[in-house]
């Protein structure tokens, strides 16, 4: 038996290159994590207990889990989490696996079981699997209560900047796994690659992020101090990696999100920055975002006369966004530019 739930809100320091606030409020109070003697981690965040519904307002509450030091039985819903515990050396024995990307399957356990989706669990299966740990995150926020009633459950979602929600979840997989230098040594690595991610694009001139799906086209915006988690996912190109918005107010230039092929001829920016949607989420009979951006109008753009339409990848900028190796490979992304 499947128990659905439907979408939540999606899912070094860096802060102070970065100025946005996603959901979840203040960084420092909003998630910890620190050892007992006891040999277990606590981690402490604020739950949205409105999860089940995304449409009603968010009601946080502060809640605390210990959770075991060095869990033999973990299970994970949570993709960046599983990108992370696989890079500092752990592996999880239980996930949606055919949600997991091919460049995450060595994370998994040899006998990995099949826990459901990002969007449903199947309690049956895990409860008699008896894990030690569970992860959520992101789509997944909303199975908590069904979850903790198994064993301890912690939610990994974005909370704060993207470098923040990093440094925080990897430092907190570190002491879960006892792995404590590896992560510090990850959280190191990144940062050196933001930063020069970064230096790339301050002198790439303007840009616009670009969500393509079902031959529309989406454009992405910075999310400023309090936007939700997918506002927050969607600005990463500017917020995380520094690309100048080719205008001010993108969310007001283009009277929410949806935009034309004209609109990019009209701002004209100097990069087009492209996550192809239905390419991350498999859509079968999708036409890719390349043969769609491939016309007279946007051909006419100083990015394509350039050759400046970068094509992210997309299951790394829209179904992962987080994760050592995830950051990995989108700091790659953004340095193509540097070549």
């Amino acid at each position: 038996m499947r128990v659905a739930r439907p979408l939540a809100a999606l899912a070094l320091p860096l802060s102070a290159v970065l100025a946005l606030s996603a959901c979840g409020g203040d960084a420092e109070a909003d998630a910890a994590g620190s050892t007992d003697d006891a040999g277990t981690v606590s981690f402490t965040w604020d739950r949205n207990v409105n999860a089940a519904d995304e449409d009603a307002d968010p009601q946080l509450e502060e809640t605390t889990v210990e959770v075991p030091k060095n869990p033999e039985n973990i299970v994970v819903f949570d993709m960046a989490s599983l990108d992370t515990i696989g890079a500092l050396g752990g592996e999880v024995s239980g996930a949606p696996l055919d949600s997991v990307p091919g460049y995450l399957e060595d994370a998994l356990a040899d006998d990995a079981y099949d826990v459901g989706t990002l969007f449903e669990a199947d309690l049956i299966e895990i409860e008699s699997q008896q894990p030690d740990l569970i992860i959520i995150g992101g789509r997944s926020s909303a199975l908590y209560d069904d979850l903790s009633e198994i064993a301890p459950t912690v939610d990994l979602s974005l909370r704060g900047t993207y470098t923040e929600n990093l440094e925080r979840n990897v430092t907190f997989l570190g002491e879960v796994l006892g792995a404590e230098d590896e992560a510090a040594a990850a959280i190191a690595d990144v940062e050196e690659g933001i930063e020069e991610a970064r230096a790339a694009t301050a002198d790439a001139g303007t840009g616009l992020g670009l969500m393509v799906s079902g031959g529309e086209l989406s454009a992405m915006a910075p999310a400023g101090e309090g936007s939700d988690a997918r506002a927050a996912r969607g600005g990463l190109i500017y917020d995380a990696f520094g690309v100048e918005p080719v205008v001010d107010d993108i969310k007001a230039a283009t009277h929410g999100e949806p935009v034309s092929f004209e609109f990019l001829l009209e701002t004209n920016p100097d990069y087009l920055w492209v996550v192809d949607r239905d390419a991350a989420t498999g859509e079968a009979g999708a036409q890719a975002a390349q043969a769609v951006l491939d016309n007279d109008i946007v051909a006419q753009t100083t990015a394509a006369e350039n050759d400046q339409i970068v094509y992210l990848d997309p299951t790394a900028w829209y179904i992962v966004f987080g994760g050592i190796e995830t950051t990995k490979i989108m700091i790659d992304d953004v340095l193509q530019i540097a070549g």
